[in-house]
């Protein structure tokens, strides 16, 4: 479980592309202390496994449906990242429940500057847009941000100049993908309201299943 407040901002140093999948090795500082192989570490939202470390860096393996759901997909050597490791216990909650599961992603569509802040506006599908409202919460790229207008097709965030200097939101440009967490709360309560939507893919495990395999 991460808050979406950002650690630090990391730079990709190398960038192992398969045929479906991938690896991404990231130079970084702040997040490594206390970290160890098998840890959690939010990369522009996106829970990855540290899979391999050295004194500056660190090294994930990314699936195939992260790659589907996000944009890793089109990070390249010396691109910039958000990072956050997972929250400890005794640790504060500073922005929201983010669980680094990306729901999709966005668009930018323009940077407004209004005094010592910019808006930001991004578009996105109905299926994210529906569980967003105003001055709820979610996550883009990671960072926990509060949207302060929702309209037909988008939704607005306002970043003050603390946010805007420790992430790499403002470094984007409009038409940059961005990736989109929805708050997790609001994706349980649309659940239950409408509990005859079936999941996308029903479970094959059933009674008989335990019985032909030697469970029962």
């Amino acid at each position: 479980m991460f808050t979406g407040i950002i650690e630090e901002v990391g730079s990709i140093k190398t960038v192992i592309s398969g045929a479906a999948s991938g690896r991404l090795c990231i130079s970084a500082r702040t997040v490594l202390d206390g970290t160890k192989t098998g840890d959690s570490i939010a990369v522009n939202g996106v829970c990855l496994t540290v899979t391999d470390m050295t004194s500056d860096s660190f090294t994930a393996d990314v699936m195939p449906e992260t790659l589907r759901r996000s944009n890793l997909g089109l990070l390249k050597n010396g691109d910039r990242v958000n990072l956050e490791r997972a929250m400890p216990a005794e640790g504060r909650f500073g922005g929201h429940i983010v669980s680094g599961h990306i729901d999709g992603t966005g668009t930018v569509i323009s940077m407004k500057r209004e005094q010592n802040a910019v808006w930001v506006t991004v578009s996105a599908d109905t299926r994210i847009l529906s569980l967003i409202v105003e001055k709820g919460s979610i996550a883009i790229d990671g960072i926990s941000l509060t949207v302060a207008r929702l309209e037909s097709g988008c939704f607005a965030v306002s970043i003050i100049p603390h946010t805007g200097g420790q992430t790499t939101l403002l470094t984007k440009r409009p038409g940059d993908k961005v990736n989109l967490e929805n708050d997790i709360i609001g994706k349980y309560v649309q659940r239950l309201m409408h509990p005859e939507e079936k999941a996308h893919a029903e479970s094959r495990i059933d009674e008989a299943f335990l019985v032909r395999n030697g469970f029962m």
